[in-house]
């Protein structure tokens, strides 16, 4: 094989370390951004957190005017770039570059300065140690606590460990005999279905029901004797299921030989009961959504702003940045020079994220203001190409920007991305959002007739003389969507 020497012409998109950075933190979540915000105060020893500095009286004298003058800049570029834009405004823009070896005296802030001075009067702690036990524990501490031969300890853990988050047991009693006979050769099935009813008579109530009628039977069963309907209740569950899950009252009342008030009544307690019994008690933890951004109606205009508590105030140490020399080569001074322009890039990536992430807020509360006056029955057709157009950037910015990050309204709190949905024609030639179809549907079964529910059809037609035209079967997919059942199961007595 001959070697050559070639020269090629050609052009290459790379992406520097800065950049990646700031792509990163753009599509991080609230409680990422702290982790990667801690991650880098615990990494850079220039990086501090501006509200835990302190310095003696001495250096606060001697640098009282400076600080001053830090203070009045530090304000005045809070005010015009940080603080809440109205909508309209456009955010300042970041430098392009930052050399090393620059003064770096300004302090970032990548959010609205808490109010209150920092203090923490006022306001509730959630405890955040973990104190739930799963449905497994909660079974396993009564069967302790009842009394269990060696043998029965045996099946009842076989038995819990076949039963489900909602509280239902999902295998048959000949597979958990199975399972057993390895270890117990001598054992019955009778012994297991006996284990068995002893935990069907655990709390929670209707536990290790291997269908909804039995649950429903055992929480019946565990209801004082002297509760109103109660016999009826159990009558119609144990005989007239099928008719009661087909919402067929009329053969219900003529089987149970109830009257339209009476087994009103009936239904009433039997929907008291819990059809999920293990659903309450679970050991996962709540989760918390802390929204992004804010969104206020001061004066009749809506006011976006950044959510002050996702991110600290930080900025650069100065006592590290004074110790580092210029023309100083040694090792620790280019640690120093290194941990600087991390620091500087950390805080520009910061500033770039939040006013990117207030930029498309405030451009979305801008399109999207009919539904913050009206509710979901407003809500414009909008696309990522909309606000992507708008605020210059590129959809994949757009995306990575609305994924995670919640916007608080007056309505309740958002994900961005439920503002974002495809649109149909109207009759009049116009638009209609996806969300505000499905927010008229939802209302039209609201107001519905309990006795007689709308059909897809109905609501097709309804909808089409309002002047949105949709088909039936577009009807059905949004009533599906938002977990609506259709027109057989949603009848009901009055």
């Amino acid at each position: 094989m001959k070697q050559t020497l070639q020269l090629r012409l050609g052009q290459q998109l790379t992406m520097t370390p800065q950049l990646q950075q700031a792509i990163r933190l753009l599509q991080l979540s609230s409680v990422e951004l702290q982790a990667e915000i801690q991650q880098a105060l615990e990494s850079n020893v220039m990086l501090e957190r501006q509200d835990d500095t302190s310095e003696s009286p001495a250096e606060e004298q001697n640098n009282a005017p400076e600080q001053a003058s830090q203070t009045a800049t530090a304000s005045e570029n809070s005010d015009s770039e940080m603080r809440a834009l109205e909508i309209g405004e456009q955010a300042g823009d970041i430098p392009a570059e930052l050399p090393v070896d620059t003064r770096w005296e300004d302090v970032y802030e990548p959010g609205l300065a808490p109010s209150g001075g920092g203090s923490d009067e006022g306001k509730d702690f959630d405890f955040q140690g973990s104190t739930t036990e799963d449905l497994g524990e909660h079974l396993r501490w009564q069967v302790q606590m009842g009394n269990f031969s060696e043998t029965d300890q045996l099946i009842a853990e076989a038995i819990i460990d076949a039963i489900n988050e909602d509280g239902y047991l999902t295998a048959s009693l000949e597979e958990i005999h199975q399972l057993l006979a390895e270890d117990l050769p001598e054992l019955d099935l009778d012994e297991v279905s006996t284990v068995l009813r002893r935990i069907q008579h655990f709390d929670p109530p209707g536990i290790a029901a291997r269908d909804l009628q039995e649950s429903l039977t055992l929480q019946l069963a565990q209801l004082p004797e002297d509760t109103p309907w109660l016999t009826e209740a159990r009558m119609i569950v144990d005989r007239h299921f099928n008719l009661l899950a087909k919402r067929d009252y009329t053969q219900l009342m003529r089987r149970a030989q109830l009257d339209e008030a009476a087994l009103q009544q009936v239904i009433r307690l039997i929907q008291s009961l819990n059809p999920r019994p293990g659903g309450h008690i679970s050991s996962s933890s709540p989760e918390y959504i802390v929204p992004d951004v804010f969104v206020t109606k001061v004066k009749g205009q809506w006011r976006v702003e950044l959510n002050p508590e996702n991110a600290p105030r930080l900025g650069i140490n100065s006592r590290y940045a004074k110790m580092i020399r210029r023309g100083d080569n040694t090792a620790d001074n280019l640690c120093l020079k290194n941990h600087l322009q991390e620091a500087r890039w950390f805080l520009k990536s910061l500033q770039s994220r939040n006013e990117t992430l207030l930029k498309v807020a405030s451009t979305i509360v801008e399109r999207q203001r009919d539904f913050l006056e009206h509710g979901e029955t407003a809500m414009k057709p909008m696309v990522l190409h909309d606000i992507a157009e708008a605020v210059e950037m590129h959809e994949s910015t757009i995306s990575r920007v609305t994924t995670r990050k919640y916007i608080h309204t007056p309505r309740g709190i958002f994900e961005l991305k439920y503002f974002f949905s495809s649109h149909v024609k109207t009759s009049g030639g116009g638009e209609a959002s996806s969300t505000a179809i499905q927010a008229h549907i939802k209302k039209l079964i609201l107001e519905e007739e309990p006795r007689k529910p709308l059909s897809d059809s109905k609501i097709a037609d309804i909808l089409s003389q309002r002047g949105i035209k949709v088909a039936r079967r577009t009807v059905a997919k949004y009533r599906e969507i938002m977990n609506i059942p259709p027109s057989n199961e949603r009848k009901r007595l009055a």
